[in-house]
């Protein structure tokens, strides 16, 4: 049975999940991918305002397709978590709390999510159009001139996904190869 939670993400919330949990997330996500995150590392490096708050936020590894007519958004899903691995720390110092994508995460990033009490999500690969129908709503929130790529703030409702690091120091991956290696 799937957990729910609640955007914003509290540590509580975290506190309660744990790697290999099923998950479905709703109400605020943002996107963002490895240019928006290095404007939002150098806004922080420079002492500059964020154009959102990330306090207690996730944000969801996509670039999303454009949206149909009659849909919130196009095809969504889940781009390689790896290339925000350099940002990801100090985003989480200042309060970032979940993040989705798909892939491993590097033990600088898994140390962090201890450390800050943060939590990373694996959405499935290749399920951008089935991901796509939890997003209700989207708004652009800042750089409109990275396309896709532009920090987007989405509405959803029962986002699926699985808890893969948590703030204990579990990885899911790690655990699934210890658990099915042969010898």
């Amino acid at each position: 049975m799937a957990v729910k939670i609640v955007t914003p993400l509290t540590d509580e919330t975290v506190a309660q999940l744990k790697a290999g949990d099923d998950v479905r997330i709703s109400g605020v996500i943002y996107t963002a991918r490895d240019a928006a995150h290095k404007r939002l590392v150098n806004l922080i490096k420079e002492g500059e305002e964020l154009p959102l708050d990330i306090r207690g936020q996730v944000i969801y590894y996509v670039g999303p397709t454009p949206a149909k007519p009659g849909k919130a958004i196009g095809s969504a899903g889940p781009t390689t978590s790896y290339r925000m691995d350099s940002y990801a720390p100090l985003l989480m110092e200042h309060g970032l709390k979940g993040m989705i994508g798909k892939g491993m995460r590097s033990r600088v990033v898994k140390d962090a999510m201890v450390k800050y009490k943060a939590v990373y999500f694996a959405a499935i690969g290749g399920a951008g159009a089935l991901l796509a129908k939890s997003v209700k709503a989207s708004e652009l929130v800042a750089y409109e001139d990275l396309g896709p790529e532009a920090i987007m703030k989405l509405t959803v409702e029962d986002f699926p996904c699985v808890v893969v690091n948590d703030i204990y120091g579990n990885d899911l991956y790690e655990e699934g190869v210890r658990k099915y290696r042969i010898g």
